[in-house]
């Protein structure tokens, strides 16, 4: 194989996070007597980080933001966790990087504590040699993080 080490991507990529991610911006959004019904519209929050998606979607300010971050984090922590799905072919496509002596490695936006629980939960975690993802406390990091070869 050509390359060594591979970076995977968590949401899209291993797993489908549609219906957690958008329950959980749902419960977010109901905090501030949003109700939003059709999960479908939620779907534009899959990918950017979250508080520019609650600020650009909803005209939250700044604090507004922060705060519904953390209501969408209640909920995702205990429910939307679990209501994602891996993708067909993923535990297979795994096997064979693993058996072709591949180092595979996690770099993802949502928090390290919910992309290793992920993992662990689909039981995919023992493929990976790195999971990267942010912090709690802050909303995005920097792409140089994953640049500085201190961090890999």
């Amino acid at each position: 194989m050509k390359y060594s080490t591979i970076l995977f991507d968590l949401d899209g990529t291993l797993t489908n996070p549609k219906l957690g991610i958008t329950k959980s911006v749902q419960y977010g959004l109901s905090k501030y007597n949003i109700m939003e019904e059709n999960l479908d519209n939620l779907e534009p929050f899959i990918g950017p980080p979250l508080a520019h998606s609650f600020m650009e979607f909803y005209s939250f300010s700044e604090s507004e933001a922060k705060n519904a971050v953390e209501y969408y984090r209640e909920y995702f922590a205990t429910k939307g966790i679990y209501e994602n799905e891996l993708y067909d072919g993923i535990i297979e496509l795994l096997e064979n990087l693993v058996s072709q002596q591949c180092v595979l490695m996690v770099a993802t936006s949502k928090p390290t504590i919910f992309a290793e629980k992920i993992l662990d939960y689909f039981g995919i975690d023992k493929y990976f040699e790195f999971v990267c993802g942010s912090h709690l406390e802050i909303y995005r990091f920097h792409q140089s993080y994953f640049t500085d070869s201190g961090n890999i």
